[in-house]
């Protein structure tokens, strides 16, 4: 085989003459190729760790300040105030150095220190700007001569031209709220729920914490706020994501979709390897730090660090506890196609493939009629299934030989591609049908042609759609919507397609070609992965799911109402879950807390006591439009208070999480922080936001929206909801529910969604 010579550098061979050396000239080359490549990476990184670290600063600063230094010097004027001639009487070097040689080494001494005085008091002032965030609780079009002064502090303080990570050392900790305020709230946002009863029992208990244990285990959370980056965060990351002993298929995992209306071209390969390029080019950008960090208000920082494992990153299984392996770098993906794993290089000659010359990769694979090895077909159903039992399965039966090699391909990889025999998408004939089949499918697909470990699948359809499976431990959704969103845009605005549907460009012949992963997969390795896969298809095929396009209005007429479009929206779900079910539930939407370093989410309790008076009057016919106007407009101004509240560390939540945590390390127990941490989330939901507007040009291109994302039900008698609002007129929503419950109905809670969010606009009587 071609790629099997390019293997090696040389041959010998033994004859009578003596030993024969045969070298390879090309795969020389590629030796010296992607040695360059890699020292290149190593240089770039070295470069941008010390721009980043000398950040809000730069490093040409350093040689103003050293040649103002040294013009005073020359004008006789000491500013250092005698610390230059200090360190000269010090200098280990000055019986070398003549006086002069010394009064210049000693002004770059004190200029360097001086400089790095100057950097470190900038990111103190900094850092304590970003602290404050009083302008977030501001009415809104009215802005205060403190925060005017304030904004232009933070622009002035905040450097120039910052990198990806530029910002990560300035962003304040995560504070720790007060244990009465948390404790105050958290009995605000149960109340609705409870009846009078009910609640005085839980009021009896959270007063006696708040009493008794709550001080000690505060003491503890205040102690890690100060010494950790981010109280929350580890926690967080280890015992709700990595502890999870269940499958991560539908219960962690979340997807993203294709454009809603628009199929660039019908070619499957074209489309993967269009995608996977742009795709590629990100990477790049990442690894070069040229990703400019997300900003509010176009001068706040948003933390970085999630975007760190994008890629080449890996879930792997523990017996206790799962782990993230993220490997410094990956020249290769894994590809798999009718039950076949293939490995694919993406890099050649010291550079990316082309978009032709992975079409080319793409469509060898496709042709290839090899069948799969034994067990090899539905091998990424253990991935799928319980975890304890991959974990046990890969100790057993991937320790060594070849499916040790086949493994290690596979979580090294870039990310994972999965090239799809079968097509989705929305059909004009059947919308309905064929948007809950592609959100399934892009969920959990056949439960063995995902690799659901990796940081993100990426799959391609027979039609040339496209999805997304992401793994959720090691980021949210926001940071794979901005990558996804930058593909999407790059594959249709800037890579293109010739006038075939294929690629554009020209194609190296010289290219390896894709290489079979081998496999031995015994008997009872496969007897594991039946086991797995039957748990879960068991899991998949409950999933009730509903994904529907809200055409009505969108951002445009909810604005003309002087409201937030969230909490628009999230009124209108309490309204819908009340006209479902007849009663209100504990939901969750989730908030970002990204304005503080290594900040992830946080929880805004949306059912309050306002929403659930509004939705009650409602469904009361003896209400009044003017009074139940009047109620959405409380339920809308305190759910904006309580994101406020999210964003800003003043979150409910994590903070009993954690305290929650530090209980169980001392052994102590609470019956107030385990009621509470057991209470199950019988509506979770999200907004998907779009991060980059300026990719799309929906005025000129109004088909070019996206259908945003989706996720699994938390509860098995509750929905999940996802929304993204697109342009002004568009909001997409993905329900989910399982048909094991007697209590759900996606379809019938999407119709109350609809319901719900016109009776609400009506009341406004906009023209």
């Amino acid at each position: 085989m071609a790629e099997a010579h390019q293997a090696v550098a040389f041959q010998f061979t033994v004859t009578p003459e003596g030993i024969d050396l045969r070298l390879s000239h090309e795969a020389l080359k590629q030796v010296y190729l992607s040695g360059l490549r890699s020292w290149k990476k190593k240089f770039a990184r070295i470069k941008n760790s010390f721009i980043t670290g000398v950040y809000p600063a730069s490093p040409s600063s350093w040689f103003f300040v050293v040649i103002a230094i040294m013009g005073t010097l020359f004008a006789r004027v000491d500013p250092s105030m005698g610390m230059i001639e200090k360190i000269k009487e010090h200098l280990p070097v000055s019986s070398y150095l003549s006086h002069q040689g010394q009064s210049i080494l000693s002004a770059l001494l004190f200029s360097t220190g001086l400089w790095f005085a100057l950097i470190m008091t900038m990111r103190f002032i900094l850092k304590q700007l970003l602290s404050y965030h009083g302008w977030m609780y501001e009415q809104h079009g009215k802005v205060s001569a403190k925060t005017k002064l304030w904004f232009a502090l933070v622009k002035i303080f905040s450097g120039r031209d910052p990198m990806l990570y530029s910002y990560q050392a300035v962003l304040p900790h995560l504070p720790v709220p007060g244990i009465k305020d948390t404790v105050q709230r958290y009995l605000d946002s149960v109340r609705p729920l409870m009846s009078d009863e009910e609640f005085k029992r839980m009021t009896a208990l959270a007063k006696d914490f708040e009493g008794s244990l709550a001080p000690r285990l505060q003491w503890y959370l205040k102690i890690k706020s100060w010494w950790a980056s981010n109280y929350v965060s580890d926690w967080w990351e280890d015992y709700i994501y990595l502890r999870g002993r269940g499958p991560i298929m539908v219960n962690s995992n979340y997807y993203a979709m294709d454009f809603l209306y628009v199929t660039p071209t019908p070619i499957q390969a074209a489309r993967a390897a269009n995608t996977v390029h742009a795709i590629l080019l990100y990477r790049r950008k990442l690894t070069r730090e040229e990703l400019k960090p997300l900003m509010i208000q176009d001068c706040l920082p948003m933390c970085s660090a999630q975007y760190e494992h994008m890629f080449n990153t890996c879930r792997i299984p523990g017996v206790d506890t799962d782990t993230i392996q993220h490997y410094a770098d990956s020249k290769h993906i894994v590809v798999y196609h009718k039950g076949r794993f293939f490995r694919v290089w993406v890099y050649h000659g010291g550079r990316l493939l082309n978009p032709k010359e992975l079409e080319l990769q793409f469509q060898h694979i496709l042709n290839d009629p090899s069948p799969p090895q034994p067990g090899e077909e539905k091998l990424a159903a253990l991935t799928a299934g319980e975890r304890t039992a991959w974990a046990k399965a890969r100790k057993t039966y991937f320790r060594s030989g070849k499916n040790l090699q086949a493994l290690d391909l596979v979580e090294r990889a870039v990310f994972f591609v999965t090239l799809q025999d079968d097509e989705e998408g929305l059909r004009t004939e059947d919308p309905v049908n064929s948007l809950d089949a592609y959100a399934k499918s892009l969920l959990h697909g056949k439960c063995y042609d995902r690799w659901f470990d990796k940081s993100f699948t990426f799959i391609v359809f027979k039609n040339g759609k496209i999805g997304l499976n992401a793994e959720h431990s090691w980021a949210d959704a926001p940071v794979v919507g901005h990558m996804w969103e930058f593909v999407l845009a790059t594959d249709c605005f800037q890579l293109g397609y010739n006038e075939e549907g294929n690629c554009k460009g020209q194609a190296d012949s010289n290219l390896p070609v894709p290489q079979r992963l081998q496999w031995e997969i015994s008997e009872e390795c496969q007897e594991v992965i039946e086991s797995s896969l039957t748990i879960a298809k068991a899991l998949a095929d409950d999933v009730d799911f509903h994904t529907f396009p809200f055409k009505e209005f969108g951002k445009g007429l909810i604005k003309k109402c002087r409201t937030s479009p969230d909490a628009f929206i999230q009124i209108a779900l309490q309204l819908a879950h009340y006209r479902d079910k007849g009663k209100f539930c504990l939901t969750y939407e989730a908030s970002m807390t990204r304005l503080f370093r290594e900040g992830r989410t946080e929880t805004v309790r949306s059912c309050t006591v306002e929403s659930s008076d509004f939705a009650k009057a409602m469904m009361n016919p003896s209400q009044s439009n003017e009074e139940r106007l009047k109620l959405f407009r409380l339920a809308a101004e305190k759910h904006q208070m309580l994101y406020r509240q999210a964003m800003t560390g003043g979150g409910i939540d994590r903070h009993l999480f954690c305290l929650y945590v530090v209980s169980k390390y001392l052994g102590v127990d609470s019956p107030f922080l385990k009621e509470v941490l057991s209470e199950p989330w019988r509506l979770s939901t999200s907004q998907t936001p779009i991060q980059q507007v300026e990719l799309f040009d929906l005025v000129n291109h109004p088909e070019y929206v996206s259908c945003g994302g989706g996720f699994g039900p938390v509860a098995d008698d509750g929905y999940g909801v996802s929304y993204i609002i697109v342009g002004e007129n568009l909001i997409n929503f993905h329900i989910s529910g399982k048909f094991s419950s007697h209590e759900t109905d996606s379809h019938r809670f999407g119709k109350h969604i609809k319901e719900s969010l016109l009776d609400i606009l009506a009341l406004f009587k906009l023209d």
